[in-house]
């Protein structure tokens, strides 16, 4: 009998578009609350759903393992997690139903059920726990275990009487370090390494350095953390690295931080510690192009192994950047883009479109930001309404029919923006089209003044403009007559 069967909600086969990418990760921060739990004496073992085919298929473990507990706890740094798809919640419901049939206690830790408490109680959880998780959910099973009342357990909902009691917010860890390292034995990191044999790309796992986010763009969605920043410390981080290499031998890592290095002197200690310990990696992140621009970060970035970084670029509109309270304009996102280039790392963009003001003028600025600085990837968006965010209260009257995505390719407009739904998503085709158009360009320019060079890959960019060129005329040619329609 084991006393906490872990698992989470996210299938990527329930989201084709992540599903389409074969790059998944393993659920980094279910694998921590896992050690968390197993080093405080507790048995616990892990049914990862990312790989599976649906929620029915946890009911062979729950038969086999006959767990206490059956905990759900989403990975909070995956930031598909936050989207509160509906296809998850749905799969997190049959799990609940699942659990109970099996006799087990349920317990819910994630951003939707976070925000939507009412939601998975009423299916049948008997406690979700609000916010980062780990502490609560000791106490909460130290408490269950003694027969204790759990009305004092900061950071729990329950039902109680018919109603749901919500006790008071516990405080976030600071102190990161004294969580042991994730639980990666309870993975089947084969499985994992064959999908991304399978898809070309060199086998990659995720690491989070940091929890939080301080800034306050007012259209992202903070429920685990919220606006509080901690960080571990370098040599932490250093012998996770150590580990996972010699373990897994992989050396390409995604830091799933929402903001990579933030921390002042982070990098630069990062950077020397890995050097000292003779440790190689490379690595993709996030960050914020204000940060990038501060003192020596480019270079100790790059020297510790930086190969590409993802910034949220947004808008190549001051105005628009400035009604997200980004806090970042948009020569910083040029400059960055241009001292990256220049240290040899790639630079993508995320791109929102569709936000509570934008007019055809501001969005043609983020058409020309992108022509101009041509990022190396783009990943484009609509503006997304979530709960506990200022832009959330300022549509939410609009969001009675639909308030969530099905799945992370939905990009719906659930609120009434400048345009209707069908105008962002021809917008959506033709801003990649330009996108790539512009590269094929770039690169065309290249192959005339170095022809060596150019790779496979830039020359099938330039031989693809015969498909760009004409398919963006395409669909520019659909907006102009969608605008002049009023969308």
């Amino acid at each position: 009998m084991l006393d906490v069967l872990f698992s989470h909600s996210y299938y990527y086969k329930l989201d084709p578009k992540q599903w389409k990418n074969q790059m998944p990760f393993p659920p980094l921060g279910t694998l921590y609350a896992a050690s968390f739990l197993r080093h405080n004496n507790y048995s616990v073992g892990l049914f990862d759903t990312n790989l599976k085919d649906g929620p029915e298929s946890i009911e062979n473990d729950l038969k086999r393992l006959n767990p206490t507990y059956l905990v759900i706890y989403d990975d909070g740094f995956n930031y598909l997690t936050k989207m509160c798809l509906t296809n998850m919640r749905e799969a997190a419901f049959k799990m609940i139903q699942l659990g109970k049939n099996n006799g087990c206690r349920v317990i819910v830790n994630s951003s939707d059920a976070t925000d939507h408490y009412e939601k998975y109680l009423d299916k049948g959880a008997d406690f979700v726990i609000q916010g980062e998780g780990e502490l609560t959910l000791l106490e909460l099973i130290d408490t269950l275990k003694n027969n204790i009342d759990v009305s004092r357990i900061k950071g729990l909902i329950y039902n109680k009487d018919g109603h749901a009691v919500v006790n008071h917010k516990r405080q976030v860890l600071k102190e990161l370090d004294t969580l042991p390292l994730p639980a990666w034995d309870l993975v089947d990191i084969d499985s994992y390494r064959q999908i991304w044999k399978h898809r070309g790309k060199p086998f990659t796992l995720n690491i989070a350095t940091t929890r939080g986010c301080p800034f306050k763009c007012n259209w992202c969605a903070k429920p685990i953390y919220g606006n509080r920043y901690n960080s571990h410390s370098p040599e932490y981080i250093v012998e996770h690295l150590k580990l996972l290499k010699a373990t897994f031998k992989v050396n390409r890592f995604w830091m799933c931080d929402d903001i990579f290095g933030l921390k002042p002197n982070w990098v630069q200690e990062f950077n020397t510690i890995l050097k000292r310990e003779n440790v190689s990696i490379s690595y993709y992140m996030q960050s914020r192009v204000d940060l990038l621009l501060k003192d020596d970060t480019i270079e100790a970035l790059a020297e510790s192994g930086l190969e590409e970084v993802w910034v949220g670029a947004e808008s190549g509109s001051q105005k628009i950047l400035d009604a997200m309270d980004k806090g970042i304009t948009t020569e910083q996102i040029a400059e960055a883009t241009k001292r990256l280039r220049k240290r040899g790392i790639r630079v993508a963009f995320f791109i929102q479109f569709g936000y509570l003001g934008e007019t055809k003028k501001d969005i043609q600025k983020t058409i020309d930001m992108i022509k101009s600085l041509i990022p190396d990837d783009l990943g484009i968006s609509v503006a997304y309404p979530l709960p506990g965010t200022g832009f959330f209260e300022k549509v939410k009257d609009d969001l009675k029919v639909k308030a969530n995505w099905t799945d992370s390719d939905d990009l719906a407009m659930l609120f009434q923006g400048t345009f209707n739904n069908n105008y962002y998503k021809k917008l959506h085709r033709y801003a990649h089209k330009e996108f790539r158009k512009s590269q094929g360009f770039h690169y065309l320019k290249e192959l005339f003044k170095n022809p060596l060079s150019i790779t496979k890959s830039k020359l099938r960019s330039i031989l693809l403009n015969a498909y760009y060129i004409p398919s963006s005329l395409f669909y520019r040619f659909q907006l102009n007559t969608m605008n002049n329609n009023n969308g």
